[in-house]
């Protein structure tokens, strides 16, 4: 089956049931230590993740470690442009959970991105990325603690797909030609608009499906937090792009209110519910009044639509979500994408789970993580309904490679949320645990060091490792 690696003989394959993964207690897990910084990182991370697992079960669970290739590491073993062998993606597809440090971006044709290229291959749709802060690490920001959200995007869509033509290649021109002369002026709404002759073309899909199915995957999430936490806000830029990421918003305020129905309240309904609980005898016309402030300017048709939907609420989920029975279940609402930049950064513990398309999602998640750190310790999860590879957020740093001097937070962090999703939360506790008090007493790397006040002794990459595990206890 495999043409230069062989898996462990001792361990288990995690296999999965309804998108959810059952797990033995000696799963064999595949690893790509990566490249560049991969050889300082990821030693110490898997020695980091294989002390909490002793430390928390004792000998009663291991994770038995599988070594494949991927980016430079795999060209000098498999030969030159192999990036992504086969032997790697057929271990991901057998043992359904792997875990990998920073990949190099091939050059010059074939893969455009390993990272995107195994997100496709296995529809590894939901990209996780939470953002919380520890204590005493350094950040721009004057209450970082208040940060504390997960963003879930959208991982398969959007331009991130990479269907896109070079500006005066032949199939861009014609169809910039098919669009402007056919397609644009049959659409009246796009008015007199032409796409430049000169113009490069990009396709940005999103689909019902791939949006609803990640809103699931959120709202989920959502219902195993804290209750003061259980809010799920969708995040687009739908006034502007009304058929894609407006769609987006649209399909996930479906979702909740079919298939959660019991579970969720939209923002607006709250609105609607809170005012009729303040005032009984309210009418549905004096509510729709108060729900949308602009209502004595619109039109008599827009009115009427506004008032309907006022008693629909009122009379399909009064007596579930009425008498402030809202309050206990998830608050589903949205914000166009670029007031969710200044939010998370002035108000940000009113959100929780950010749930967004591909390209939003990569801004927001690396802006969130700067604030409580940077991408150093910023953990990352790809998952999909039957494989799941958690890995380091940040490139490969190679004039750093071999110096055992970069933060391995990253990966350490995403192996916390992998030890999560085994249901391993005991040994996942541990690290996090370990991690805080290590920063708190000042033992990290150069970069968060360095910008301690005053500045602290950094460590080497390793003696941070060390420094985690003995604050286990």
């Amino acid at each position: 089956m495999y043409k230069r690696v062989s898996p462990p003989t001792i361990g288990s394959k995690v296999i999965f049931e309804n998108g959810e993964p059952i797990v033995p207690d000696n799963p064999i897990i595949p690893f790509i230590r990566g490249d560049g910084t991969g050889r300082d990182i990821w030693p110490t991370a898997s020695k980091v993740i294989d002390a909490a697992v002793q430390e928390a079960y004792k000998g009663k669970r291991m994770i038995s470690w599988f070594k494949v290739y991927a980016g430079d590491e795999a060209c000098d073993l498999y030969g030159s442009h192999q990036y992504l062998p086969e032997d790697t993606l057929t271990a991901i597809r057998e043992y359904g959970i792997a875990i990998k440090g920073p990949l190099t971006t091939p050059v010059g044709g074939g893969i455009r991105s390993l990272n995107v290229a195994l997100r496709q291959v296995f529809d590894l749709y939901a990209c996780i990325r939470p953002c919380c802060y520890y204590a005493g690490t350094p950040s721009p920001h004057k209450n970082p603690e208040k940060l504390d959200i997960i963003v879930y995007r959208e991982n398969t869509e959007d331009i991130y797909l990479g269907i896109e033509w070079k500006q005066g290649s032949k199939i861009g021109n014609q169809l910039i030609r098919i669009l402007n002369e056919e397609m644009i002026p049959a659409t009246p709404e796009h008015g007199k608009k032409q796409i430049p002759i000169d113009a490069g073309i990009g396709i940005k899909p999103i689909s019902k499906n791939g949006s609803q199915r990640l809103v699931r995957r959120a709202i989920k999430h959502a219902l195993l937090l804290p209750k003061d936490k259980q809010v799920v806000t969708l995040v687009h830029k739908g006034n502007i792009m009304k058929y894609t990421e407006g769609a987006f918003r649209d399909w996930g305020y479906e979702l909740a209110t079919s298939e959660f129905r019991q579970d969720c309240v939209t923002e607006r309904e709250s609105w609607i519910l809170g005012n009729k609980e303040k005032n009984p005898e309210i009418t549905f016309e004096e509510n729709a009044r108060m729900i949308d402030p602009g209502f004595d300017a619109l039109t008599e048709e827009k009115k009427a639509e506004i008032v309907r939907e006022v008693e629909t609420v009122i009379n399909s989920i009064w007596l579930s979500h009425g008498e402030g029975k809202w309050k206990g279940k998830v608050m589903v609402n949205d914000r166009i994408a670029d007031s969710i930049f200044q939010q998370i950064q002035i108000r940000p513990d009113e959100y929780s789970i950010l749930a967004t398309m591909n390209l939003n999602g990569d801004y927001l998640s690396d802006a969130a993580a700067a604030i409580v750190g940077g991408l150093g310790m910023g953990p990352g999860a790809n998952i999909g309904d039957s494989a799941a590879i958690f890995e380091a957020t940040h490139g490969t740093a190679p004039k750093h490679a071999g110096l055992d001097k970069i933060n391995p937070g990253s990966v350490i962090l995403s192996g916390v949320m992998m030890l999560e999703y085994m249901g391993w939360h005991e040994a996942a506790h541990l690290i996090k645990k370990g991690l805080a008090s290590a920063i708190a007493s000042r033992q990290t790397t150069y970069d968060l060091a360095r910008l301690m006040e005053p500045p602290a002794e950094p460590l080497k990459c390793s003696q941070f490792g060390e420094a985690i595990i003995q604050h286990f206890g």
